[in-house]
């Protein structure tokens, strides 16, 4: 009995074990999917075949799809080759350096489709001719150490009609944050400056992609230009006409407070004005002359030019005895020798000095640098962008 129920079991068991489930079919089982569709290349030219007048600051560039590129030529009518740079996935071509003006470029080379069929490139086009091409100079050195004032200046060749355009291809990078803006300070003449002082300890770098660029009328730009600079310490100069005393302020802190004389405040032709001049420029010995006050080649030491109006800061011991009393210099700021030597060595182009005090005012018929003399939102009305 327990034997037949234990065979039965066994039986069962048995039966069981190789029965077939009913499974239901996995979603990859249903469905099936289908082979990719082959597809040729589609190629862009950047510019394309029989295109005119292009500009050397045009991208210049080769785009494919359902596709990549197996090599790409452009050469130019002399039998020169642009250089270019394939792009990791081969979807792309890219000129490394600028095309020349009037002349004529031939594309070639091929695509490699999905469908594995190649398309060829072809085609040529002509760059623009300048009617005439204006050149640009700037004021600051490659890696040159400058004062917080300093402004960024161009200097064109000629006058320039498309100031939006020229404006347009500048940029101004800096390591710490900084609002600015360039001014049109005649048809020739641009210039950029901070709203506040530059920051100290700033680098500086100035790209001026021109070579390509309109400046209207006919004229293109000659050349691209870049430079890069470094802002140096904060150094102030600050002088006030009716204490006569020139102090120094390094990074916040006043270093120095010197006896000084000023302009005759009587004559307003001699007198300093008042504005944030900034060091131009400095001389070991320096030989003024003013004919309208009857001096010639008076040779005073450790001259730092502070405008193009005659204004300097400069050593005089014939005056030592009216500095920190009274004004009676025809402009300039009038210290002891030794002092002057001090400030002499210590500023540099671009450091601000601030005169307050006196009558007349710093303005356009002082010269170059009367930057600081204009407000911020005047300022900003002399961009072709911004006013």
């Amino acid at each position: 009995m327990t034997l037949g129920v234990f065979a039965t079991v066994l039986g069962l068991a048995a039966c069981s074990s190789t029965s077939t489930p009913e499974t239901k079919p996995t979603q990859t089982e249903q469905k099936v999917s289908p082979a990719a569709v082959s597809k040729p290349a589609k190629v862009t030219q950047i510019p394309g075949d029989t295109a005119q007048n292009v500009s050397p600051a045009d991208p210049v560039q080769v785009i494919v799809a359902d596709g990549g590129l197996t090599d790409v030529h452009l050469v130019n009518d002399q039998g020169r080759e642009v250089g270019g740079l394939v792009a990791p996935d081969k979807h792309s071509w890219t000129a490394t350096e600028s095309l020349g003006y009037d002349h004529t470029y031939t594309w070639s080379g091929s695509a490699l489709g999905a469908d594995g069929k190649k398309v060829a490139l072809g085609g040529s086009f002509h760059t623009l001719r300048p009617g005439r091409t204006i050149s640009a100079q700037i004021n600051v050195a490659d890696n040159a150490t400058v004062g917080v004032a300093e402004p960024i200046v161009l200097n064109f060749s000629s006058p320039v009609q498309d100031k939006a355009s020229v404006e347009r291809a500048l940029t101004v990078q800096t390591s710490n944050p900084s609002t600015g803006s360039w001014a049109w300070m005649d048809n020739e003449t641009l210039h950029y400056r901070t709203k506040d002082y530059w920051p100290a300890n700033t680098k500086v770098t100035v790209m001026a992609k021109l070579y390509g660029t309109s400046f209207g009328g006919g004229a293109y730009g000659a050349e691209d230009m870049s430079v890069s600079f470094n802002v140096g310490r904060s150094l102030i100069l600050q002088g006030n006409t009716q204490t006569h005393h020139l102090l120094v302020i390094q990074d916040g802190k006043q270093i120095a407070d010197y006896p000084a004389s000023y302009g005759l405040d009587s004559d307003p032709g001699r007198v300093t004005n008042s504005g944030t001049h900034i060091v131009m420029s400095k001389s070991a010995t320096f030989a003024m002359t003013n004919p309208k006050y009857h001096y010639e080649n008076v040779v005073v030491p450790w001259a730092v030019r502070i405008s193009n109006n005659g204004e300097f800061v400069h050593g005089y011991a014939p005056s030592i005895w009216a500095q920190g009393n009274t004004n009676v210099s025809h402009g300039c700021v009038n210290l002891a020798p030794a002092n002057a030597q001090v400030v002499f060595n210590e500023v540099l182009p671009g450091d601000p000095v601030e005169i307050t005090g006196s009558t007349q005012q710093l303005g356009p018929e002082d010269g170059d640098f009367y930057d600081w003399a204009v407000g911020w939102d005047q300022w900003l009305a002399k961009s072709a962008l911004h006013g």
